[in-house]
């Protein structure tokens, strides 16, 4: 059976603001109006981060909107969420994550089979010149594309 995947929602702002260096899928635990409000795509990932507490991954700052349709046991909007990795996984990034200038940031969430994955990025953060080179690059980018659309 193949993987099944349906995009939710994506953080573009990450891959510009850090320097992505690995990938890591984790699942997430949600309560049942999280899960719906998710499926609605009323979710933010933008500010959120994760971090390790207690040998234990979590999800600090990914909003997701009250289910308008839930009733007094709705959720929280903003709480840290529980992320599912194995236990080497979250041993080798705790050593990363001591490192200076490395953080763990959200780049996509989407369900796969399912069920909620969120796709981590070991990060380090970019200067201010290197945001500005990669904004030259993509500008030169655009500019090939155009000159290349105009001659054919």
């Amino acid at each position: 059976m193949a993987d099944t995947l349906q995009d939710i929602v994506q953080n573009k702002k990450a891959r510009f603001e850090y320097e992505i260096l690995e990938t890591f899928e984790a699942g997430i635990v949600l309560v049942g109006t999280e899960v719906k409000s998710v499926r609605q795509k009323k979710v933010s990932i933008n500010e959120a981060y994760a971090r390790i507490w207690k040998g234990e991954a979590y999800l600090t700052g990914m909003n997701i909107s009250i289910y308008e349709m839930g009733n007094r046991f709705n959720h929280e909007p903003v709480r840290d969420r529980k992320l599912l990795l194995h236990a080497k996984e979250i041993r080798r990034l705790t050593g990363k994550l001591q490192e200076r200038g490395f953080t763990m940031v959200p780049l996509k969430l989407y369900f796969k089979n399912g069920k909620v994955k969120v796709l981590l990025g070991l990060a380090k953060g970019k200067a201010q010149y290197d945001k500005r080179s990669s904004i030259k690059k993509r500008e030169a980018n655009r500019e090939m594309e155009r000159e290349l659309r105009k001659h054919r």
